[in-house]
């Protein structure tokens, strides 16, 4: 198996979190100004990545899982994630540091990880 540089990132956040609490506590005007702010940011990332950028990917939703007991409705952290390439699992866990989904928008971190296999290009 290879990672050809090539690596997943999941935002996490936990809805329940004194962040998360903070964000429902702002007024809609409030939360349309930070939603702009962070919008604008997360722009801003993205150009300053975008030779990096494999996949932008996008939000996640409602999670259902199918277990050896049928498909239920489950609550997980998982909120957004997007692939990258780079030089190096460190240098992919980097790029993400000091983010917009997690200084102006509420995620808690981003889980970063290697692909396993072929290449995804290919």
């Amino acid at each position: 198996m290879s990672t050809n540089d090539t690596y997943l990132a999941v935002f996490t956040s936990n809805k329940t979190s004194p962040r998360w609490q903070a964000w429902y506590a702002m007024s809609d005007e409030e939360r349309r100004a930070k939603d702009e702010e962070g919008l604008a940011a997360l722009k801003a990332w993205d150009e300053e990545h975008k030779d990096a950028i494999v996949y932008e990917g996008g939000p996640l939703g409602p999670t259902k899982r199918t277990s050896p007991d049928g498909v239920a409705d489950v609550v997980n952290e998982l909120t957004v994630f997007g692939v990258v390439r780079a030089a190096s699992h460190e240098a992919a866990a980097k790029m993400f540091e000091g983010h917009p989904h997690f200084t102006i928008f509420p995620c808690d971190a981003v889980d970063v990880m290697p692909l396993l296999g072929s290449d995804p290009d290919a």
